[in-house]
């Protein structure tokens, strides 16, 4: 487990949020970006925007593996392009368990927050979706794959439990868990 010492509210340039699909990292991030006034970037559109298709299309024509070095050099090309103006960062649920990209955030010691909810909330959350998900219409892989990945979500700075909460509500949370607000 990883040992985080306590960083002023002023000395925070970016947040990172982290979690299984359906964790609410998009939707809290916008929040806390709105509460806070902090900038927002999910880094799924980044990865996007960079390769200029989709991400079913990156993985369809490139694989898991071309996706995951994109992913890799989106996230390296945001963190190193932080600045003074403090930013709120929504990762894809793969890419906190990524070792390049675990090494790369720790060597940043920017605040990973983890946006925890049992299997069965973000289960049904995905499924109220419109996003496509390819594990949406199976239970079971979606719990197998969210309980092989949760260990590495737990090295996060801090959890937060989203469970039968409003986005809004989490977004504060979060704010009061890193000492900040508005």
């Amino acid at each position: 487990m990883r040992v985080h010492t306590p960083v002023p509210a002023s000395q925070i340039r970016a947040v990172i949020l982290v979690g299984f699909m359906g964790a609410g990292k998009t939707s809290v991030g916008r929040a806390l970006s709105r509460q806070l006034g902090w900038s927002f970037e999910d880094l799924d559109d980044r990865v996007q925007s960079r390769e200029r298709r989709s991400i079913e299309a990156i993985f369809r024509e490139s694989g898991e593996t071309g996706f995951r070095q994109a992913e890799h050099q989106a996230l390296r090309e945001l963190i190193s392009g932080l600045n003074d103006f403090p930013q709120i960062i929504a990762l894809g649920g793969g890419a906190f368990v990524q070792p390049e990209n675990d090494a790369l955030l720790e060597a940043s010691e920017i605040k990973t927050i983890f946006l925890d909810g049992s299997a069965d909330e973000l289960f049904r959350r995905c499924q109220e979706q419109s996003l496509e998900r390819p594990l949406r219409s199976d239970a079971e892989n979606f719990r197998t794959l969210y309980e092989k990945r949760r260990p590495h979500y737990l090295k996060a700075s801090l959890r937060i439990e989203t469970q039968g909460k409003s986005v809004d509500a989490i977004a504060k949370e979060v704010a009061a868990a890193l000492g900040i607000g508005a």
